[in-house]
This record gives structure tokens, C-alpha cells and sequence, in this order.
């Protein structure tokens, strides 16, 4: 008798379970169907990447290789969170069971080695680790009723982009260059778009395994134009600092800031501040700057 109430209470167990939400769930053909009653698309990426600066639309794919959805409360708190990578079965596509209510919704796309931290929606984090890379988000907020929702979402670019290039010959003794740069964010508040933290951001680029003299920086501003503080340093294979410059480059959201210059003439330090800025301010302007 014990064991038939043990058996059934198993099954009974094993069947919650297999009730609880599957948002992703392979079909007879080995296909991924999305399930729940909040199904969010990406169906555009309004500004394409940097280095086409033309308008159009790109397929997901080819503009990020990460994409994260997260639902909060309208408190804040998060409910649940999607993580993506390029490849994955349904990539831009992703479901969630939720309760009837109003929740706040935010798609994130970038292409950093990891996934930022989404804790709140006013704070959505990238590290030094993770790298900073073109990000694009969506926030809306949703309502949950008796019906099924299906949410199209269009992600927007929310970085400001500074591109590097030496002009000069790279000496065989620099192996890696430094770019450390103050005043930007490496986080940003979803609901505005914007930066909210003071970061101290530091990339660094291996130039003889590449052999580039250009080099991307990405922020977050935390308004629609700012400054970064930027220090370059080159060093050698044992770390050590061979010539290191300074500038003050001003930025703004959506748009690349060029920064090209005759880095190596004449070994040593200097500090450089930018004058006399043209901004063209059509769709991903460009802002053009040459010392």
C-alpha cells in the first residue's frame, strides 16, 4: 500500500514539472518553438553598423552576436531574463509565461565576450571583462491579459563611438596598446538610453598579433553629446610603458568621433586637447579630427 502512495505521489511530482514553463521546446523535427503568452521578436535594427553609416535594415545576426531579453515588475524587479548567443535555434526570438499585469521589457543586442548584468533595468552593466562593443537596445513597457502577446521590437544604437588610428609606422618593440578613458559609462539606464555610472574603461589591443592601426572605443554618454578623457599607451612585450599621449575627445550618441595621428613621431609624452570640431549631424555623423 506504502509503495502506491509513494509511485503516485513520484508521478504526480514528475507531471508538475513537466507543467512548469518551457519557453523553448524542440518539435517532432527537432525545430524550437517559442511558448508563452509574451512572445518578443526582433524585427529591425534601425541603424545599421558603424562602418556601413548608411540607413537600412540588417538582419540581427549580422549586427550582434549577443542578445538579452529581461522582464521586469514595474518596480524593477526582474522576473526573468533570455540570454542569446549568434547560432543559438531562434536567435531574436524569445518567449515568456507571464501573470496578467504591467511589466517593463528590455532587449538588449551587442557583441561583448559575455553577458552584461540586467539586476535593474536603470542599470544595465558591461565590464572590462566582458568588452565594450555597438549596443543596441529596446524598453517598452507590456501589458499581460487573457490574450497571447506578440511583441515586434526595433533595437536603436545607445553608444558613442571613438575610432583610433595611427597614421605612423608601429615600432617592432610595441606589442600592446592601452586605451584607458574617463567620462563615459559602461553601463546605461534602459529607460533612458543613456549613461549612469562614472567608468573607468580600459581596452587593450595585442597590435602585433593583429598588425591594426585602427582601433574602436565604444561608451555610453550620459547625455546625447560629452566628453572622454583618453590616455594611450604603448607597451612592450614585458608590459612596460614605451610612450603614452593624452586627449580630450568630444562624443556624441550614434555618431564616430575619428581620431587619426602620427602616434609614434617623436618617442615620449605629450597631452593633446582638441580644438576647432566639425560634427555632421546627419544619421551616424561622423566627426572628423586629425593632429
Amino acid at each position: 500500500m506504502f509503495s502506491v502512495a509513494f509511485a503516485f505521489i513520484v508521478i504526480c511530482a514528475t507531471l508538475a514539472l513537466l507543467s512548469c514553463e518551457k519557453v523553448n521546446v524542440p518539435d517532432g523535427d527537432g525545430a524550437v518553438v517559442v511558448k508563452g503568452n509574451l512572445r518578443v521578436s526582433v524585427c529591425e535594427i534601425e541603424k545599421t553598423p558603424f562602418a556601413s553609416l548608411t540607413r537600412g535594415m540588417e538582419p540581427v545576426a549580422n549586427v550582434c552576436t549577443r542578445l538579452n531579453f529581461a522582464v521586469y515588475d514595474m518596480g524593477g524587479l526582474r522576473l526573468k531574463q533570455v540570454n542569446q548567443e549568434k547560432g543559438n535555434a531562434n536567435f531574436g526570438v524569445a518567449g515568456f509565461q507571464l501573470e496578467e499585469g504591467d511589466y517593463q521589457l528590455v532587449v538588449v543586442g551587442h557583441s561583448a565576450n559575455g553577458n552584461p548584468t540586467m539586476t535593474n533595468p536603470e542599470k544595465i552593466q558591461f565590464t572590462n571583462v566582458t568588452g565594450y562593443t555597438d549596443t543596441f537596445l529596446c524598453y517598452g513597457e507590456v501589458n499581460i491579459g487573457e490574450e497571447q502577446v506578440d511583441y515586434e521590437v526595433s533595437l536603436d544604437r545607445v553608444v558613442a563611438l571613438c575610432r583610433f588610428i595611427i597614421t605612423d609606422d608601429i615600432p617592432a618593440e610595441v606589442k600592446k596598446l592601452q586605451f584607458y578613458y574617463t567620462g563615459g559609462s559602461g553601463a546605461f539606464d534602459a529607460t533612458t538610453g543613456l549613461g549612469c555610472v562614472g567608468s573607468k574603461q580600459t581596452v587593450t589591443f595585442d597590435v602585433a598579433a593583429v598588425g591594426e592601426k585602427q582601433f574602436d572605443l565604444y561608451t555610453f554618454l550620459h547625455d546625447l553629446s560629452g566628453n572622454i578623457a583618453l590616455t594611450v599607451t604603448a607597451l612592450d612585450a614585458s608590459g612596460n610603458e614605451l610612450c603614452c599621449r593624452q586627449f580630450d575627445v568630444p562624443m556624441q550618441q550614434n555618431h564616430i568621433t575619428w581620431l587619426s595621428c602620427a602616434f609614434f613621431n617623436g618617442i615620449g609624452s605629450s597631452s593633446t586637447t582638441i580644438t576647432g570640431v566639425t560634427v555632421n549631424t546627419d544619421w551616424a555623423g561622423e566627426t572628423h579630427l586629425r593632429f
